[in-house]
């Protein structure tokens, strides 16, 4: 693998602002060629591997997914030492088509966070202002593609970790349909809701990597082939151009005031003010309503029934997964040891009070209440219904022979990447913000989060939401808009990959 030249120098400057990766592979001597730290990254390159869109571009992986030879922290001081010892099928299928790893990125513990500030093992910041997150759980992903050090990278999103930080950093993020990517060799954390997703400098190249990432995997029962009326994935072309443009739902700001006061305009409660958009999210999100319509597509306005209920929803689900999923790190088979323990139920006991960070205990100690007997009729099997009736209500405006329409436009997260120290988001509110982006999880639906503007030197992003494998609409949508309107870039960005 030969690195342009001045990359290695441009890395190391963007990376000691950011922070952004846990490993990175390549090296290179005085020519600019990789050197030997570099060399199970050529070999990891099958005989010859394709020569499309992907062929050679290197690409980061949140290191939550296995890549062989590689780390695999997941964040966390209890993985710290782990070295993965095979690789993700999503993975090996940019493999077989020529693209590269070079590193994988930092991330919340076990993908629980939306800063990225929850990670054991370092800190990342947004390129676009060191002083702020970059988002979570996929803030290492997503400051890598933002900073141009990578032109893609996979992430992982439970309910909104890769577009959340898309948004924070002025990228392109992607979760696609549950079942669409192989979720073998992603290390659990809510298996019903998380998907592996794509983060990337542009939706073209968002389409050709999702394109080689989809489909069936013998090692993954939940996944399949797209149905034969999915939409195509081949890009906007003049015969699809010269059909028209669509109808594009929108959940507005008023919708949403609505949704959270219960339809009755009262006063709202801390968790819904925290989802209240900022004033600058709102002009991002009102600026892509024009630039949508002055593309030609026809927005109406919709209601999303059961939207306040998503985040209680959603945190029982996911807590109660991650309680299951996480008690194999016991330390026994492996991970980090205590230095002494009198026996092995004190040896897991100390290796998880050790090696686990606070975010991911409460967590595990929240599921473990509502699955409790006696409480799962009142906390789990409740989220579960409500998580039905958020999916009915998604289904009502996209699905059936008549749909409303072909994708709903929704805010990504109610404020722009937030700092930190005082003033800034709290725990609390942070999880409230969850509100417009774990409800696709919950759905199982794909939505796709691009820049809509950049508003007092930061992007905004909005996302596209539709129907199960209908990933190709939203790209269309978002391609369109793009030609139109370039996505921006932080100060300093060079563009190693185009």
């Amino acid at each position: 693998m030969r690195l342009p030249d001045g990359f290695l120098s441009y890395y190391n400057e963007w990376e000691e602002k950011i922070g952004a990766f846990i490993e990175f592979a390549p090296s290179a001597d005085a020519s600019g060629a990789a050197g030997s730290s570099a060399e199970r990254v050529a070999e990891s390159v099958p005989e010859g591997a394709g020569s499309g869109a992907l062929a050679g571009l290197p690409f980061a992986v949140k290191d939550n997914i296995a890549v062989k030879g590689f780390s695999l922290t997941c964040g966390s001081k209890l993985l710290e030492h782990f070295r993965s010892p095979y690789t993700a099928t999503a993975v090996r299928k940019l493999q077989d088509a020529g693209a590269l790893v070079i590193g994988k990125t930092n991330l919340d513990e076990f993908g629980m966070g939306s800063s990225t500030d929850n990670s054991a093992l370092k800190k990342t910041n947004n390129p676009w202002d060191t002083r702020r997150v970059p988002g979570g759980s996929s803030g290492g992903s997503a400051a890598a593609v933002a900073a141009g050090i990578v032109p893609f990278a996979l992430g992982t999103d439970t309910g909104g970790s890769v577009r959340e930080p898309a948004a924070f950093c002025g990228v392109v993020g992607l979760k696609p349909t549950y079942g669409a990517v192989s979720r073998f060799g992603l290390v659990a954390y809510a298996s019903s809701l998380e998907c592996a997703g794509v983060l990337s400098d542009t939706v073209a190249r968002c389409r050709a990597v999702f394109s080689v990432m989809r489909g069936r995997d013998p090692m993954d029962e939940t996944t399949l082939d797209p149905p034969p009326d999915a939409p195509s994935l081949s890009g906007v072309s003049p015969e699809k151009a010269a059909s028209g443009k669509g109808v594009i739902g929108v959940l507005s700001p008023e919708a949403v005031a609505r949704a959270l006061s219960g339809g009755g305009g009262g006063d709202l409660d801390p968790a819904a003010r925290a989802a209240v958009l900022e004033d600058e999210v709102r002009r991002g999100f009102l600026t892509a309503c024009e630039r949508l319509s002055g593309l030609g597509y026809t927005l109406i306005d919709v209601d999303i029934p059961g939207l306040k209920y998503g985040v209680p929803a959603y945190y029982t689900i996911a807590a109660a997964e991650a309680s299951a999923n996480l008690a194999r790190f016991d330390s026994v088979r492996y991970g980090a040891r205590p230095e002494k323990a009198e026996n092995a139920g004190e040896l897991v006991d100390r290796a998880r009070e050790e090696g686990f960070g606070a975010e991911v205990k409460l967590r595990i100690l929240l599921g473990t209440f509502v699955l409790r007997s006696g409480f799962q009729d009142r906390y789990y099997l409740r989220a579960q219904r409500i998580r039905a009736g958020i999916k009915g209500s998604f289904e009502a405006i996209l699905g059936g022979a008549n749909p409303l329409c072909g994708a709903v436009l929704m805010p990504v997260f109610p404020t722009r990447a937030f700092g930190r120290g005082p003033g800034s988001l709290s725990a609390f509110a942070q999880k409230a913000a969850d509100l417009y982006t774990c409800c696709a999880n919950l759905a199982g639906l794909p939505a796709l989060s691009f820049p809509a503007s950049v508003e007092g030197g930061l992007p905004v992003g909005v996302q596209l939401l539709g129907r199960a494998f209908a990933e190709g609409t939203l790209l269309d949508i978002a391609e369109d808009y793009e030609n139109r309107h370039p996505f921006p870039h932080p100060p300093g960005y060079r563009a190693f990959w185009r």
